[in-house]
């Protein structure tokens, strides 16, 4: 008589999630809706937490245009320094690497400094070239940096695209640019958008790294009123909770995105 086989338990349950949410809703996140809800009680109930909202979230508008213009800028040059990095051509391969290095190699507060000061300021004044405002510069700098973390992203990208694909597009005629532009860069673009996304939260949180050059966004609004008041706590806790807020809902967002793209075999 044949022994009856009990059914293999899986070491983790399906249910053992459950453990760790609530309704569906993971821990993590209640804690930091907890956290952001907590900041605005205090605003909401206290008259200089009150205040100093008030007076710091007048520095989102330019954190935003900061951030966004930043991002674009790095999406245009990175795709650029990307396709430079897999050419065959050795002077473009090698420049591009060289900026990839260089500045992935420097802080990026030293060089938004080297770029916002020495490079748009000193430098354009000795050529009688009056330099850009500091929002504009500090806006070049960010999406100078983060160009050469993006191009990384689309080299990944694009390479990940099988050479089946380059072989579909040349059997019907197409050239080597049509291909890249037709078939090879949208279906890389799609590969890699969680990653602009990580990335543009990123450069979202460096924004307040401008305020080194004087730029009237959240952070710097926080240290003018701070620093007039002396209501440290307050102020930095309604900064970080306004910033908290702004990079829980792009993690939401890329989260939905993430699924919405996601195979079912994945």
């Amino acid at each position: 008589m044949q022994a009856i086989e009990e059914p293999a338990v899986d070491p983790v349950a399906p249910g053992a999630t459950s453990r760790w949410s609530f309704s569906g809703v993971p821990w993590w996140l209640i804690g930091i809706i907890g956290t952001i809800l907590v900041i605005a009680l205090q605003i909401a109930t206290k008259e200089v937490w009150r205040d100093g909202f008030g007076f710091i979230i007048g520095g989102l508008t330019i954190t935003l245009l900061v951030t966004l213009g930043g991002f674009v800028i790095a999406i245009v040059l990175g795709l650029a320094i990307g396709l430079a990095r897999l050419s065959k051509n050795v002077v473009l391969r090698n420049l591009a690497m060289y900026y990839i290095e260089l500045v992935r190699g420097i802080p990026v507060l030293v060089t938004i400094i080297v770029i916002s000061i020495v490079i748009f300021g000193q430098f354009f004044r000795s050529m009688g070239i009056p330099p850009p405002s500091p929002a504009i510069r500090a806006t070049l700098a960010l999406g100078i940096i983060y160009a050469a973390f993006i191009a990384e992203v689309f080299r990944a990208g694009i390479e990940s695209i099988s050479a089946g694909q380059r072989e579909a597009g040349m059997s019907v005629g197409l050239s080597k640019r049509q291909i890249m532009r037709l078939v090879i860069l949208p279906q890389a673009i799609k590969n890699i958008m969680p990653a602009l996304g990580n990335d543009l939260i990123a450069l979202l949180k460096d924004s307040s790294l401008v305020s080194i050059v004087a730029v009237r966004e959240l952070t710097q609004m926080a240290k003018l009123w701070t620093g007039s008041n002396f209501h440290f706590m307050e102020g930095y806790f309604v900064l970080a909770g306004i910033y908290l807020a702004l990079t829980l809902s792009l993690s939401l967002l890329l989260r939905w995105y993430e699924k919405r793209i996601a195979t079912p075999g994945d």
